[in-house]
């Protein structure tokens, strides 16, 4: 432990604690919800004012309902009834919403459908936010939904060779790692809600995706897109990595492996290819793809370390921060404390209130001129990270 890392931890554990708990919570179940609609607002401007949009997508409201009943089981913002009271709304208006199977991409403001694709990413949320409200409040018809959701995945979005398309209508083009990462995240989610192991079976395969093809075996990172086949979409060197995405993935692998623990899925290589990937993921991420003295995430590179984007997005902070934060995974306790204090500073500012810059480019200045409700996912799993455990010393 660096000097004076018992003085400076407890400050930014404080600092994150009064900010997360005491303002952006508050902020967005207030300002941040349309209770005519029963709806949560996609974005807010730098006054904390919602800014009307033509369309809400099914992804935020998700995002939003499993972040206030996670607040709510952690005891630290009571907001759970106003996020099953939008469960229940957004299933009456996104579910089957066009008379088929699925969930509709977006409604308008009319309350019915902008955009009628179905997109996995939105799905995988949809499901996640299941899996919370069965974890908080365990009633039937979430478990049954949960259900109907995965099966619908499967029937919608299945490819012929291996994994699932990125949406239907399918352009035939690329396929990407992101929605295969957040259908993991969701699989976890259910799977330790409702001890059904079909749901850690699922999981299962997504992981064996993940080994398969997603991770490049050349270089060891994973990969964000890829040609039908799942072939790697460019050439060697060209191909974009995103630091954000390998510290996601290293958490999910090793929250599998916590998971799978509970009913001794798996073999014990596969424990330590998981293992040993996580860790890897972590450290190319954090070695390649961050910029240190600022204390902040980059936004991509390539699949040999050549840095492509020096623009940040808060996601990819909350990403590194929530690795930071976990015991026993690193020994980088000084850096746990300059990365989260960095995040106050750069994304946080106490101007905003509650608020936060989304997306920031190479000089640290704003590159949008609101706030969006989608961060907010991101920041509470971080936070509660930061809060609830000191870093590794």
């Amino acid at each position: 432990m660096t000097r004076g890392m018992h003085n400076t931890a407890p400050a930014i554990r404080d600092r994150w604690r009064n900010w997360l708990f005491d303002q952006a919570l508050p902020l967005w179940s207030r300002a941040g919800f349309d209770s005519a609609r029963t709806l949560f607002h996609e974005r807010l401007d730098w006054q904390g004012r919602p800014i009307r949009l033509d369309a809400l997508r099914l992804m935020v409201q998700a995002r939003q309902i499993a972040t206030y009943c996670r607040a709510a089981i952690d005891g630290v913002y009571d907001a759970g009834a106003q996020a099953l009271d939008c469960l229940d709304r957004v299933e009456t208006l996104f579910h089957r919403a066009d008379s088929q199977p699925g969930w509709v991409f977006s409604i308008g403001t009319d309350n019915r459908p902008a955009n009628t694709k179905r997109d996995l990413y939105a799905h995988a949320f949809i499901l996640f936010a299941y899996g919370w409200a069965i974890r908080y409040a365990d009633r039937p018809k979430d478990r049954e939904m949960a259900r109907c959701i995965a099966d619908e995945i499967d029937l919608i979005f299945t490819a012929d060779n291996g994994g699932y398309l990125d949406a239907i209508p399918d352009e035939g083009r690329q396929r990407s790692q992101n929605p295969h990462m957040h259908l993991l995240e969701a699989y976890l989610v259910v799977f330790e809600a409702t001890r059904d192991s079909f749901y850690l079976d699922k999981a299962q395969k997504l992981v064996e995706l993940a080994r398969a093809h997603l991770i490049d075996a050349r270089s060891g990172l994973l990969l964000e897109f890829f040609a039908p086949d799942w072939s790697p979409l460019a050439p060697r060197g060209a191909n974009q990595v995103q630091a954000g995405h390998l510290f996601e993935w290293s958490w999910l692998l090793r929250d599998f492996g916590r998971l799978a623990g509970v009913t001794q899925n798996g073999s014990d290589a596969e424990a330590g290819w998981r293992n040993l990937t996580a860790l890897h993921l972590f450290r190319a991420g954090f070695a390649h793809g961050c910029d240190p003295e600022r204390g902040v995430v980059l936004d991509s590179m390539s699949d040999t370390h050549t840095v492509l984007e020096h623009s940040a997005r808060i996601w990819a902070q909350t990403e590194l921060l929530r690795l930071l934060y976990t015991p026993g995974l690193t020994d980088k306790a000084d850096q746990a404390t300059h990365y989260a204090s960095a995040f106050m500073d750069i994304f946080a500012p106490s101007h905003l209130e509650g608020g936060w810059i989304d997306h920031i480019d190479a000089q640290g200045s704003a590159l949008v001129d609101y706030m969006p409700a989608s961060s907010l996912y991101h920041i509470y799993g971080a936070g509660r990270e930061i809060i609830g455990h000191k870093p590794v010393a």
